[in-house]
């Protein structure tokens, strides 16, 4: 059964028009951009209160990060804004049918490799985040929102990146 997937996606034009009404409005209701890497970093620190506060108390890195972020977790607004993202994207995937717990992958390989390769690429994601001093939407969007030279030039090298890469990874995905 052939199903029409045009009805299924947002239109990209459309999407991308919408992502910069939403950025805009973050900068001017919020004074920043977006980003999900703060998100996760608020959530590691605050796991790492309950888990070794001893550790914590004892580390200068912590001890800055609360004081520039006091209230804890759910008072750093861009772990709502995470909390959206999943809770819209599960929304928006139950309306349109695609709300379903599988690995795509090549033929070639099996799921285990796809789920490895994916979860150390979110590993090198979240470690080149933080060298970077923010995600892709922090860095790159938010930057070049605001006309940042720096945006502009992590937008580059982002998709440059990806590029160059694209051609040993892609038996994962094709």
């Amino acid at each position: 059964m052939h199903t029409d997937r045009s009805r299924k996606y947002l239109n990209p034009y459309i999407g991308g028009v919408l992502l910069g009404l939403v950025l805009l409005a973050a900068n001017f209701v919020s004074g920043r951009g977006l980003g999900a890497s703060g998100a996760v970093k608020s959530a590691v620190v605050s796991g790492m209160e309950v888990v070794a506060p001893s550790h914590v108390a004892a580390t200068e890195y912590y001890q800055n990060y609360n004081a520039s972020h006091p209230g804890g977790l759910f008072k750093n607004w861009l772990v709502w804004e995470m909390i959206g993202v999943l809770v819209g994207g599960l929304i928006s995937g139950a309306i349109a049918g695609r709300l379903k717990f599988k690995v795509e992958h090549n033929p070639k390989i099996t799921s285990k490799t796809r789920v490895l390769f994916a979860v150390l690429g979110g590993i090198f994601f979240g470690f080149g985040s933080q060298l970077g001093r923010g995600c892709t939407s922090g860095s790159a969007l938010s930057g070049m929102a605001v006309l940042s030279v720096g945006g502009f030039v992590s937008m580059a090298f982002i998709f440059g990146t990806a590029f160059a890469l694209a051609y040993f990874a892609r038996k994962l995905w094709l």
